[in-house]
């Protein structure tokens, strides 16, 4: 049976595609449907509603069609030196880019086939569809992470009522300054000193995913340091049925020593979130605020040190909690932070 009636539909792709050959190889054939849709009666005004074009240009053809018929709807000659490097080029260009490598004018000219172009007029046609900037580093990904997730998920849904959950993370900070983009006069560029020898520091950090409550400590990346954050975890809720702690696959998160602590701690569980997965993970988001906070200073080493007690002494449990943001982490039930369903 025939439909009522047909739309066209599809993805904005496709209708930019043809907006593109209506200005482009079909730009004779819109200029037609000008002339056809006056004849039916349309004001110019409303031709350029339809065709998403400027009234002027509607009355332009109109008229060059009541002067010179069909043969005035061509293109006139136009003076200079035709264009070189047309849509086909950018197409080429375009699909040299989708692989990723390290692309440079010289060497997007050898892979052209050498076209006659000067690397200037070739700078100019790149910059119509790509922009210079560096790609972004994408972890792998773990293959069985929703199943991971979903056991996190099991497990916290089996938690006593009071239990606690929380996520712990570490990150490196140096004395070397992280360098961000800022907004700078434009007479001069900042300069920020390096030290002669840099240094570092790791910090440990776990959230109460539901208060918002923080601990952290400052270390080496070992697992004594480790086990030192979850004694921090155990003693600021002594009186509880359960602690889950869940942080990444890190080596020292796996060594025998935490192992032994969480037999000498059976209250304490500790679950391991899937592989090459930091995103799931709610501190990351922490670390960035601490980060930014620090970045494009040089200070000594007791000074960068004091920035980091600095920036977590300033800000509440209700700050943390709305930068971690851990209600959009998969690891949570749905409605765990809403309804504060494990947090009595």
């Amino acid at each position: 049976m025939r439909p009522v009636s047909v739309f066209a539909n599809g993805p904005e792709a496709s209708m930019e595609h043809l907006r593109t050959h209506l200005r482009g190889q079909w730009r004779q054939a819109l200029r037609a449907m000008m002339v056809l849709l006056s004849v039916h009666g349309l004001s110019p005004v409303q031709i350029a509603e339809l065709l998403d074009c400027d009234p002027s240009t509607v009355r332009r053809w109109i008229v060059r069609f009541n002067q010179q018929g069909p043969a005035g709807l061509a293109d006139r000659p136009r003076p200079g030196r035709p264009r070189i490097g047309g849509p086909r080029l950018l197409d080429r260009i375009a699909a040299l880019l989708e692989r990723a490598g390290p692309w440079t004018v010289p060497r997007l000219w050898r892979y052209l086939g050498r076209p006659k172009l000067s690397p200037r007029t070739l700078y100019r046609r790149l910059r119509v569809v790509a922009i210079w900037r560096r790609p972004k580093l994408v972890a792998g990904g773990d293959p069985g992470r929703w199943r991971a997730v979903a056991a996190i998920t099991a497990r916290l849904r089996a938690l006593p009522r009071g239990a606690l959950v929380w996520a712990t993370d570490e990150t490196h900070v140096h004395l070397l300054p992280h360098v961000r983009a800022t907004w700078t006069l434009r007479s001069r560029r900042p300069e920020i000193g390096t030290p002669g020898k840099n240094q570092q520091v790791t910090v440990f950090g776990a959230l109460e995913m539901t208060t918002g409550r923080w601990v952290y400590r400052l270390g080496r990346r070992c697992a004594a340091d480790f086990i030192a954050l979850l004694e921090q975890i155990r003693l600021a809720a002594l009186a509880v049925p359960a602690i889950v702690v869940i942080c990444d696959n890190d080596s020292i998160h796996h060594a025998h020593a935490v192992t032994d602590y969480l037999n000498e701690h059976p209250t304490m569980q500790v679950l391991f979130g899937a592989r090459y997965s930091p995103h799931d993970n709610p501190v990351e988001r922490i670390w960035a605020a601490l980060k930014a906070f620090i970045a494009n200073t040089a200070v000594s080493w007791p000074g960068r040190l004091r920035q980091i007690h600095a920036f977590f002494r300033a800000r509440s449990p209700a700050e943390l909690l709305t930068a971690a943001a851990p209600w959009t982490s998969p690891w949570l039930p749905a409605g765990y932070k809403r309804n504060f369903w494990n947090a009595a």
